[in-house]
């Protein structure tokens, strides 16, 4: 069991030992009721995802303007014992200075990790130049350094996620974010063995992210023995919830049946979780 004192710089620690050898799968909640669901489940360490937040406030991914964001990130935070690697998509602006500061605001919601990615958003255009891309690196880097440094950057290169699938352009990019300061490498999109592999060994020995966004038969066992450091799922959690939401809804709207209602919780079964839950957390804060 974890516990319930940890302080910021504990998780952060912690968070770093994870990342030194083996292989940890770090889910995306997407408020507090699945972090701490997730806590419950035993995983070690929890990221925050811009897809599934966004979704449920109503906006499409990269909507959610920059202070609701890190009010959500601290949010999840200070929601669980673990450590929270924090979805910051590509720092919520252009120019490296600005990214520094937005990264300094993250670093102030307590997380222990946050990622930094190379899309600009324009379709025309969709990755930042190489070197603004590894400007805007130093720049997340010397932030978090200014900061005591205990933060984990993680550099993303999305290339295969914005329509440029080119493994040797990804495998030099990532290799660029590490020399500009990211701890650990994220190449989302890599949906084969052979694409993880390569990006693995290419990068060695900085540990790497691999995203498994859907059912692609691959297990987290066949992962680690690929070199996988970390395994994020990205929105996939929050999409899953979503798909139960939707054929409900449309199963009442389009064909007045609640079939779809077998193989949900229970409600007493929701409501004695976080109700255990919350007498764990009031107890531990009695005791200190």
């Amino acid at each position: 069991m974890t516990d319930p004192h940890l302080t910021v710089a504990d998780k952060r620690k912690a968070f770093r030992k994870l990342h030194e050898a083996g292989c940890f799968v770090i889910p995306n909640p997407w408020d507090i009721g699945t972090a701490r669901y997730l806590q419950h489940l035993g995983f070690k360490a929890l990221a925050t995802t811009s897809a599934g937040f966004a979704f449920s406030q109503g906006l499409p991914d990269s909507a959610v303007p920059l202070d609701m964001m890190l009010h959500h990130i601290r949010e999840i935070a200070g929601s669980t014992e673990l450590p929270v690697n924090a979805d910051f998509e590509g720092g919520y602006a252009d120019d490296p200075d600005e990214v520094a500061e937005n990264v300094r605001l993250c670093v102030e919601t307590g997380v222990s990790g946050l990622s930094i990615e190379d899309s600009t958003g324009v379709s025309d255009n969709p990755l930042y130049e190489l070197d603004l891309a590894v400007a805007r690196m130093r720049a997340a880097r010397a932030a978090i350094d200014r900061a005591g440094g205990e933060v984990m950057l993680t550099g993303r290169a999305e290339c295969f996620i914005v329509g440029r699938p080119d493994l040797d352009d990804a495998i030099r990019r990532l290799k660029a974010y590490a020399d500009a300061g990211a701890d650990c490498l994220y190449a989302p999109g890599l949906r084969t063995r052979d694409l993880i592999a390569a990006v693995i060994k290419a990068v060695a020995p900085r540990p790497v992210n691999v995203l498994m966004p859907g059912a692609l038969g691959i297990t987290v066992a066949e992962l680690a023995q690929l070199g996988a450091r970390r395994i994020s799922v990205g929105g996939t959690l929050a999409r899953v919830a979503w798909g139960g939401f939707i054929r409900a809804a449309r199963e009442i709207a389009t064909d007045g049946r609640f079939d779809a209602f077998a193989g949900s919780p229970a409600n007493i079964e929701l409501n004695n979780f976080f109700r255990d839950d919350l007498t764990k957390r009031t107890s531990a804060d009695d005791a200190a």
